[in-house]
């Protein structure tokens, strides 16, 4: 079959690789119709990751169900699934308390598992044709038959989830005021969500403009910190009091404002001047332990310079870590289905597996509008 292969930094390829198999009764194997490339896809596009060349990318990945484990009883062959990015198996101490993001049985000395990640575990990745999923009945949410939404039943995947995620860290409530730091897939997606959850006033903080456009046309209030300090920006609009909670959805390779290089700890020190005193942060943006292309030696063991003391001195609360999809996938699912959502609107570019690599190269660059891309494999 036909997959997205690392070859190195900054080269993907569409390559022949082996179809997978079942291997374990509880296994099914999806025909891939959709899998999109996520901006996290990009840190090991980048080289900024321990991956090693031959992986195959793709944690978000939805399809036809085409072969059956014959342990298998909630699925059938035929039936349209998507799969959470986290792979999970339901019964582990986390799983059973629903931090499916946390699984402890799935990668062995690590909490949690992911399809084409490094350091996820042992899962294939889904810019591929063909799909193996584990522990199915658990991973497969069943969708409605047909072609129907498909470019919105895909986000459920990753970052539809996650942008709610990042709501229920901050405990995004009724009627509050939220800064979403980050206008990118999973940043429009916690703006959108905030405003599912009924927030009063979504502030998103950019500088790249198709992103704030984006921003606005859902009703969010764009700040673009290429024209000021957005801290200032956005408690000028708030009588100085800043917002009652924030969502940082960019992570490490933040920037430093006004200049053309990463400051990874630029987006955390930002939100919490952003936020008013007893305020909440979540931050669904990745951080990792180590990154080989960080700015100075403590960055790259993953330390940054956070102002701790502010955030302490603030009665700030935080919460962190990736998201959890199967705690929201379902009730995200029927919002779609009712037409109460469409988070399809981020989706900038649907394209045939085989333009992958320039789908890419020209998201990295964040040329040409490139915000995100849905890969068809049947295509």
């Amino acid at each position: 079959m036909k997959a997205v292969v690392y070859k190195g930094p900054f080269e993907v390829a569409v390559e022949e690789v082996q179809k997978p198999r079942l291997q374990h009764p509880n296994e099914v194997i999806v025909r891939v119709t959709s899998t999109a490339i996520c901006g996290s896809d990009l840190h090991m596009y980048e080289g900024r990751t321990a991956a090693e060349p031959g992986i195959v990318f793709g944690h978000e990945n939805m399809g036809i169900v085409e072969e059956l484990g014959e342990g298998i009883t909630s699925l059938k062959k035929g039936d349209r699934v998507v799969m959470p990015f986290n792979v999970a198996c339901g019964f582990c101490k986390n799983c059973v308390a629903d931090y499916t993001g946390f699984c402890l049985t799935v990668n062995p000395g690590f909490a949690g598992g992911a399809y084409g990640y490094v350091a996820m575990g042992p899962w294939t990745g889904g810019q591929a044709e063909y799909l193996r999923v584990p522990y199915a009945d658990f991973n497969c949410l069943k969708l409605p038959e047909g072609a129907e939404n498909e470019s919105d039943f895909i986000l459920l995947a990753d970052i539809f989830p996650t942008g709610y995620h990042g709501n229920e860290l901050a405990q995004v409530s009724p009627g509050e005021s939220v800064v979403v730091y980050g206008g990118g897939p999973v940043g429009l997606m916690a703006a959108y969500s905030a405003m599912i959850r009924g927030a009063s006033r979504v502030f998103v903080v950019d500088r790249v403009l198709e992103r704030l456009q984006k921003a606005e046309e859902i009703g969010a209030i764009p700040i673009n910190f290429a024209e000021g300090n957005p801290v200032e920006q956005i408690k000028e609009q708030t009588n100085g009091e800043g917002t009652d909670k924030g969502i940082d959805a960019v992570g490490y390779q933040a920037m430093a404002r006004g200049e053309n290089r990463e400051e990874p700890a630029a987006v955390l020190n930002s939100i919490i001047e952003t936020v008013r005193p007893t305020g909440a942060l979540g931050i669904p943006g990745l951080y990792v332990p180590a990154d080989p292309g960080g700015p100075d030696e403590q960055a790259k063991k993953g330390r940054l310079m956070v102002s701790i003391g502010k955030l302490f001195e603030k009665g700030l609360r935080l919460g962190t870590g990736q998201c959890n999809v199967k705690r929201y996938n379902r009730q995200l699912r029927d919002l779609i289905i009712s037409g109460r959502a469409r988070p399809s609107f981020v989706v900038s570019h649907e394209l045939p597996l085989a333009e992958a690599p320039t789908a890419y190269e020209k998201f990295d660059k964040r040329i040409e509008g490139y915000t995100k891309v849905v890969l068809h494999p049947g295509q």
